[in-house]
């Protein structure tokens, strides 16, 4: 899978987010882009997912070589953000079922293998209203990894996780995501700090 930036920018209202931003992200590799707090991070990655336009600019993606059309590249992307909301009256179980009506499972895991990997045995039939931010948080990181795409998008990944949750998203680094295109929106260096290409988004305003 590979994923290019020409001449992307990004306004709003009369406002340059960023502007001529122009880069290829490439299967295999892992990126982070980097900045402050609201310098445009998720609105990046938010057009690389296709879940908004650019205001100038084209976004390309292949897989194979062959061009992908953007209205079908949810196929290929798992993205786990901060804000991306859980359906609260699903318990887990219902959740990653439902999740997984879409997606693929990676190879050789399950629902059971899911709970497993997230040590929530004993919470699998509660309602998600009742988990704690970390659980959510967890929760939306393991759907991520545990699907079958080539592109994963994290954003803010260990927002409301304690240092024992870092540790298990490392962990879900190491195992499951070797073989995928990366792309992380951080300025917590825990976060991204296998990543071997960075792009710093003031360089673009």
């Amino acid at each position: 899978m590979k994923i290019t930036l020409e001449h992307i920018g990004r306004r709003y209202n009369r406002e340059w987010i960023f502007r001529d931003l122009n880069t290829s992200f490439l299967q295999g590799s892992s990126y982070a882009v980097l900045g402050r707090n609201g310098s445009g991070k998720s609105t990046l990655l938010q057009l690389i997912a296709g879940s908004l336009t650019p205001s100038e600019g084209t976004v390309c993606y292949y897989d194979a070589g062959k061009p992908v059309d953007g209205n079908n590249i949810f196929n290929h992307i798992s993205i786990a953000a901060p804000y991306l909301e859980l359906i609260e009256e699903f318990t887990l179980s219902e959740l990653i079922d439902f999740h997984f009506s879409f997606k693929t499972y990676r190879k050789e895991l399950d629902a059971k293998a899911v709970i497993e990997l997230l040590g929530f045995e004993r919470s699998k039939n509660k309602p998600l209203k009742y988990f704690s931010s970390g659980m959510k948080q967890r929760s939306k990181l393991a759907l991520a990894f545990c699907a079958d795409t080539p592109v994963l998008l994290l954003d803010e990944p260990t927002s409301n996780l304690d240092a024992e949750g870092v540790s298990w998203y490392l962990n879900l680094i190491s195992g499951f995501a070797q073989d995928r295109l990366v792309i992380v929106c951080s300025n917590q260096e825990h976060e991204y700090s296998f990543c071997g290409s960075h792009i710093h988004i003031a360089d673009y305003k």
